[in-house]
């Protein structure tokens, strides 16, 4: 399933804090940085609200989760979890991360004799061409899903309820074959940037907490967000 608004992660969004990010994280014992590194940005700091994956707190969360039978869905995705190879490509990378973890065969190579989803085989419904520069929208990422094989449903923000949202990630994420990939605003959360798809990879019943497998992974990695929360950031439109 994907769910939220019709958002693109357009990459000139992610440069409006200049320089500072590098320049506050160099310390004395770091060596200078060569011509232009000042202009770059390695990863991004995760605040609040977000609880990174990989955290003390991340952790507690996620094996009280798999207690509760509500991350079923994480392991086939995990096997497949990609780094998105474009600043825009973060529908593409959701849509064939879940492709490979519903382990459909492309029919088609991707390399030498294999057979895989790749991004840049995403190209039956619009060229990538134009999505390298603005992204995909909603409806575009679930053409690209079905146009590849998975069986879809999009539901709009508004189109459902909070609570029926909360009932279809607990569905989800208890049951390795159901995926939800989810459209939303960054900056509900603090993070730089603004539209991004991401697939949800389980839920916390005891936090009412949804774990979000960041596609963007050069930025920022795997967190934890409240659900009501990112029910909220899918309201957010596209112009």
């Amino acid at each position: 399933c994907c769910l939220g608004g019709s958002l693109t992660d357009h990459p000139q969004h992610d440069n409006r804090d200049g320089n500072s990010h590098n320049h506050d994280k160099m310390s004395p014992s770091q060596p200078l940085a060569p011509p232009g590194l000042s202009r770059t940005f390695y990863k991004r700091e995760l605040g609040p609200p977000a609880v990174a994956f990989s955290s003390e707190q991340g952790q507690a969360i996620f094996t009280d989760a798999l207690k509760s039978g509500t991350m079923k869905a994480f392991f086939s995705l995990i096997e497949q979890f990609r780094t998105q190879d474009e600043p825009a490509y973060c529908g593409l990378a959701s849509v064939a991360m879940v492709l490979n973890a519903l382990a459909i065969d492309p029919r088609r190579a991707w390399k030498g004799p294999w057979r895989y989803f790749h991004e840049q085989m995403l190209d039956c419904c619009l060229p990538l061409d134009i999505v390298k520069n603005q992204g995909i929208t909603l409806e575009q990422a679930a053409c690209l899903a079905r146009c590849n094989g998975a069986a879809v449903e999009v539901f709009f923000y508004g189109t459902v309820s909070v609570d029926e949202f909360r009932e279809m990630v607990q569905s989800a994420s208890s049951n390795p074959q159901h995926h939800l990939v989810v459209s939303y605003t960054r900056q509900a959360f603090n993070q730089t940037g603004d539209g991004h798809f991401s697939p949800i990879g389980g839920y916390s019943p005891d936090e009412d907490m949804v774990l979000i497998l960041d596609t963007a992974r050069f930025k920022y990695p795997p967190h934890w967000l409240k659900l009501e929360s990112v029910y909220h950031a899918m309201e957010a439109r596209d112009s």
